[in-house]
């Protein structure tokens, strides 16, 4: 988890911690379903076999594996775009607070 998060699962309540808790699962599950969709494909260029016939059953194998593997690099960190996700998710609403210090208009 990064710093970020972990501070402001400390610092906020209860019902705080449970909503960054969501975010930071559901940005690994969307970096994994990304991650599956980019590395399937290429998983399936470089290992067929010219002049083979695809059969089905070999093709759900590779196709549970590249899921686990894409699950697995996801929750290890992948490519960082969960961690981006859950950064700009959490992070204090800036515009909210530049509006509160404005002073009011006569």
């Amino acid at each position: 988890m990064t710093p970020l998060v972990e501070s402001q699962m400390t610092a906020g309540t209860t019902d705080a911690a449970v909503h960054a808790r969501k975010v930071i699962h559901a940005a690994r599950e969307f970096e994994g379903v990304l991650l599956n969709t980019l590395l399937g494909p290429l998983e399936q260029v470089f290992s067929s076999l010219p002049g083979k016939t695809p059969d089905s059953e070999s093709d759900n194998y590779h196709y549970l594996g590249m899921q686990a593997l894409s699950s697995v690099l996801a929750a290890r960190g992948g490519f960082g775009i969960a961690d981006l996700i859950t950064r700009s998710l959490l992070k204090p609403d800036s515009t909210a607070h530049a509006q509160s210090k404005k002073p009011l208009a006569r």
